[in-house]
């Protein structure tokens, strides 16, 4: 049995300083939505800066609409501005550390710098917990992420929601 994700909740977060301050287009944010949307999700895109606070803040705010995953996108490398994870962790209850294994597994085949990739994945707290998975601001990592993350959502919300294994 599994379970559609027809009417469930998602947030996708963009993060990035040059995004947020208009010098220049979301360009992996919107991918991320339309994967979503085709798999029946309702999302709801957001964009913010760098920063740990910034992510975090972000993060909650997307819980406390009720989404049930959460996607963000850039901001998970070694630069000084890069803080998604540092954002997320506080939020996360339960790691899964399987997904971005295999995210960055997937992309380092091509592109080596994939390992250098800081995204964390897991569970949010709370009565009506969240999936939560950090993906590479690039094309290529969007799309390691999607082809990993999309075929465990039905499932993953299953269990979420108290379904069987």
């Amino acid at each position: 049995m599994t379970l559609s994700p027809e009417g469930l909740r998602a947030a996708v977060i963009t993060v990035s300083d040059r995004s947020a301050r208009g010098e220049r287009p979301d360009a992996h944010g919107p991918i991320i939505v339309a994967a979503l949307e085709t798999a029946g999700f309702e999302v709801t895109p957001m964009l913010v800066a760098d920063g740990e606070m910034s992510v975090e803040s972000a993060v909650r705010g997307a819980i406390a609409t009720g989404a049930r995953v959460i996607i963000t996108t850039g901001g998970t490398g070694v630069a000084p501005r890069d803080l998604t994870p540092e954002g997320t962790r506080p939020v996360i209850a339960k790691d899964l550390p399987g997904i971005p294994e295999q995210i960055r597994a997937r992309g380092a085949h091509a592109a080596p710098a994939a390992a250098l990739s800081r995204g964390l994945a897991g569970i949010t707290a709370g009565p009506t917990p969240s999936f939560l998975v950090n993906l590479p601001g690039s094309r290529g990592g969007v799309d390691d992420g999607l082809a990993v993350v999309l075929p465990l959502l039905p499932h993953l919300m299953l269990q979420l929601d108290g379904g069987d294994h």
